[in-house]
């Protein structure tokens, strides 16, 4: 498989994993409010979805969006790969996971209210975050590696 192509397929993927897992912590307790939950309130803060489409449809548009972004995101991975050719695809997805986290969540994120902010959260919730988006981008990274190479990792 082409590189982009596998990259795009393993973002897929780990969106539908990162999903699968923020929706189980949530509801077994370990996790606390996951940012899937924050976008959601975000989307109807700015839209009000939940009264035109309820909270199930707001939270399809929020995980259509989720896809998306992992789709989008994954098109860095043939780049990362070339530029560090000897690290294997899980310290590549660990670096990315952990850029995609500082700039997106630690930075972004606040600024257009999506979410409160790292220190307004408290270490475990910016713990969780950041655990999510390594476990993003190493699935990403793995996937889309033995897409390519079909080596194991």
């Amino acid at each position: 498989m082409r590189t982009y192509q596998a990259a795009v397929v393993g973002g897929l993927f780990a969106g539908l994993v990162t999903t699968a897992v923020m929706v189980a912590g949530r509801k077994s307790g370990v996790l606390t409010k996951t940012l899937d939950r924050d976008a959601v309130d975000w989307i109807d803060d700015v839209t009000g979805s939940r009264e035109v489409i309820g909270d199930t449809g707001t939270s399809l548009v929020e995980f259509g969006n989720h896809l998306g972004a992992s789709a989008a995101f994954a098109l860095a991975v043939p780049t990362l790969r070339r530029a560090a050719p000897t690290l294997s695809p899980v310290a590549i997805g660990a670096a990315y996971g952990t850029a995609l986290y500082a700039v997106n969540i630690a930075g972004i994120a606040p600024l257009l209210g999506i979410t409160e902010g790292e220190i307004q959260a408290g270490p475990r919730k910016a713990l969780e975050r950041w655990a999510v988006h390594v476990i993003q981008a190493v699935i990403t990274t793995v996937v889309a590696d033995r897409l390519t190479t079909g080596h194991s990792s």
